[in-house]
């Protein structure tokens, strides 16, 4: 194989090989001296000729890059604080529920609402037991629509199409997940336990002094109804049952709730103190009332809080388990 280089590249070359002139006046040529022209001769380009070697190539190989010594197996990003998730999990679950907010609203609040006014023809207004009763099951209806209901729903949906994957790959706890979104539907129906304990004691004539226990009960029963609801939402293996059991769930809060525990039979009884927002009813019940037991309204917000710990840790259990499944 020979290689010629074109022969015409040689004047540019020798003409970028030319020092530049120099703009100094003491080194101009004096008047006398006579200054002949430099004669340039073409420059004769050999070709080079490239021939076979007959030995075997001694041309050296490039010496292999160092690699690092491995320290050991990659670590993982270590996990989130649980405050913090949560209110990540909290503000993601509430921007994508704003676009419900008002049926939720409404509906939240008008189905607890009109059991008071129907219940308000029938029931006998001097019994101050038995309103508070009223008042208080309706009050924690609202916050098992949202935490039993809405929620079994929003975790059936989130099984079938796949996307609990994504929570999983995240660094957080599945708690966090579970009582985040809880916490974004009980926003928009907090307004609703509101207005409805302050228009049941209005309309059954009872004290609105005790009404600041409206918040610990809310919260605790809203934990407790959550864990639930999630568990029953993760393990319903199609969305249409979780839907179905999140309502029958919610029927049942709402009948042994509403009716006071002397009416009841033997077996609503036994039923009755097994279902854990029972206890939430009671404790609000009891802030409508003359005298106040403190001590049995410490008892059942402890149970609410025990078995609201309980159906999380349970919650985030099957979380993991049906995620990874």
């Amino acid at each position: 194989m020979t290689i010629v280089p074109d022969a015409r590249d040689a004047p540019a070359i020798l003409a970028a090989l030319q020092p530049e002139p120099s703009m100094d006046p003491s080194l101009e040529p004096s008047p006398g001296l006579s200054v002949e022209p430099l004669s340039v001769e073409p420059l004769s380009v050999k070709p080079l000729s490239v021939e076979p070697s007959s030995g075997p190539s001694t041309v050296p190989l490039p010496l292999p890059i160092p690699m690092p010594a491995r320290l050991g197996p990659p670590k993982m990003p270590l996990a989130t604080r649980f405050g913090t998730a949560f209110g990540a999990v909290y503000r993601g679950q509430l921007a994508r529920s704003k676009v419900g907010r008002i049926p939720l609203l409404f509906v939240a609040s008008f189905q607890s609402i009109g059991i008071l006014v129907l219940l308000r023809g029938i029931l006998d207004v001097d019994n101050t037991t038995a309103a508070g009763q009223v008042v208080a099951g309706s009050t924690v209806l609202v916050v098992a629509f949202v935490a039993l209901n809405l929620l079994a729903q929003r975790f059936g949906a989130l099984r079938a199409a796949g996307a609990l994957d994504y929570y999983l790959t995240l660094p957080i706890p599945p708690a966090a997940v579970v009582l985040g979104t809880a916490a974004s539907y009980a926003t928009f129906a907090a307004p609703g336990t509101v207005i409805t304990a302050l228009l049941g004691a209005l309309l059954y004539n009872l004290p609105i002094t005790g009404l600041w226990l409206l918040l610990p009960v809310v919260v605790l029963s809203g934990v407790c109804l959550a864990g639930l609801g999630a568990v029953v939402g993760l393990l319903a293996p199609r969305p249409e049952l979780a839907t179905i059991a999140g309502q029958l769930g919610m029927s049942i809060v709402l009948f042994l709730g509403v009716i006071p525990a002397d009416r009841l039979p033997e077996i609503g009884r036994v039923a009755r103190d097994v279902l854990p927002s029972s206890y939430a009813v009671d404790a609000l019940a009891a802030a409508f009332q003359p005298g106040v037991d403190w001590s049995k309204v410490v008892v059942d917000l402890a149970v609410c809080a025990a078995v609201g710990i309980a159906a999380l840790a349970v919650a985030a259990v099957t979380l993991r388990r049906v995620g990874t499944s």
